[in-house]
């Protein structure tokens, strides 16, 4: 199977070398890897043009944008614009992150679970970050979900969900539409990257409604925003974020913003978040 790897890169000039080092070591090379420059002021753009002249699966996309960092919508923008660069020859596309050192058996691992069952969609590990010295979980891990760092989807499955929404929540619904069109999501525990920067290290304020915006247009309801919205906050130790959630929700009802999903496909989100909630109560 040939895997594709898009890498958005803002200002990574620190690290990008790291991951290119840990793509280019795989026991399963990919047979392609964009990574899209997107508006660095570093010499990001400099040290991939270096990997790139020794390894030809490697290439380059610049693309010109704002540097205010808004969750989803920057990230996935500079992935697609990775996209329209590519041909259709893959099997598995890849969603990474410009900070992160893989187990030099990631993708072959990877692979193998895509091969192993043709109703597997979407597949990841898990990433750690240094803390004192040791590499420990991230917190915000769940069994149950891809990191938005490290997202690998079967072509047909990425073709259904109509790939990636420039939105905050897009690594959420990518995981909810796989379910709704009978895809299972699996996620490897034995598969641990090394996550450099810790995930929303440069968010704002506006970025923190945005979540509660997020909640809104994936189809939640206020019930399952309010109970998101506590697991979230105290998921990152910061109780008042509870606040800020339950405004952006508020703020993009009352402007009636367009959900991210069908109605159909909301009332399939709710019941299926009320089902896992259930379970893990009883």
């Amino acid at each position: 199977m040939n895997y594709y790897v898009v890498i958005p890169a803002h200002n990574e000039e620190s690290l990008i070398s790291l991951t290119l080092e840990s793509l280019i070591s795989q026991t399963l090379l990919p047979k392609k890897v964009v990574i899209v420059n997107d508006n660095s002021t570093d010499k990001t753009a400099e040290i991939v043009l270096a990997f790139a002249k020794k390894h030809p699966f490697i290439t380059l996309v610049n693309k010109e944008s704002s540097a205010i960092h808004l969750p989803g919508s920057k990230v996935i923008q500079a992935f697609n614009a990775g996209l329209e660069s590519l041909d259709d020859a893959y099997d598995i596309m890849m969603k990474a992150d410009a900070d992160l050192i893989f187990p030099d058996n990631y993708f072959e691992t990877i692979i193998k679970h895509f091969q192993s069952d043709s109703t597997i969609g979407m597949v990841g590990g898990f990433c750690y970050i240094e803390k004192n010295g040791e590499w420990i979980l991230e917190n915000l891990t769940d069994k149950d979900h891809i990191r938005g760092a490290l997202k690998a989807y079967r072509k047909e499955t990425f073709k259904q969900i109509g790939g990636l929404k420039a939105q905050m929540g897009w690594d959420t619904v990518d995981e909810l539409l796989c379910k709704f069109y009978n895809w299972k999501v699996v996620t490897d525990a034995t598969l641990k990257v090394k996550h450099l920067k810790p995930t929303g290290a440069n968010y704002n304020k506006t970025a923190r409604y945005k979540q509660g915006e997020a909640f809104y247009t994936l189809g939640y309801g206020f019930l399952i925003t309010a109970i998101a919205s506590a697991k979230l906050a105290l998921m990152k130790k910061k109780p008042l974020l509870f606040i800020d959630y339950i405004r952006g929700f508020w703020k993009a009802k009352s402007s009636k913003t367009p959900l991210m999903v069908t109605k159909e496909q909301a009332k399939f989100i709710q019941n299926y978040r009320i089902q896992k909630m259930k379970e893990k109560l009883f």
